[in-house]
């Protein structure tokens, strides 16, 4: 959902812990299973989890297109806290937050705020369902882990 000026908003509930979330976005051989919307693959070229590490990869389309992505890891904070520029093409930080809940339960809020608003008009609206997609498929991989 649109929540401010140029920023996305998604939240999920997972019947998984809190560490185990976290595990998913911070392990690179979990990450690229599950990152992108339905259909997409990854190749992960670099993947350095640390502040200030860079994050390069490419993404597949389902249609053959690649997509080349370039990111930094500005913030990793255990169980809590994944801060991600994205910084090729449409500039916008990810900011991925993990709340542990009653019953091992965990609550992921995807924030996803855009550098120009010009950016942010273009592509929010496939960039709704496509964070949709992308915590569908980090569902789908907590399930087999």
């Amino acid at each position: 959902m649109i929540a401010g000026e140029n920023e996305l908003i998604s939240t999920r509930e997972y019947d998984v812990p809190q560490e185990l979330v976290f595990r998913a976005w911070t392990s690179p051989d979990l990450l690229a299973q599950w990152w992108g919307p339905k259909g997409f693959t990854n190749t992960f070229l670099e993947c350095d989890m640390r502040p200030g590490g860079e994050w390069r990869f490419t993404m597949h389309g389902p249609d053959g297109t690649d997509y080349p992505n370039r990111c930094a890891f500005v913030e990793i904070v255990p169980s809590e806290r994944v801060v991600i520029d994205h910084l090729l093409g449409h500039e916008f930080r990810v900011t991925a937050t993990f709340e542990s809940l009653d019953g091992g339960r965990c609550k992921v809020i995807f924030r996803q705020r855009f550098k120009e608003k010009e950016e942010f008009e273009k592509v929010k609206i496939y960039c709704i369902e496509g964070n949709e997609q992308n915590l569908d498929r980090l569902g789908q991989l907590l399930a087999t882990l």
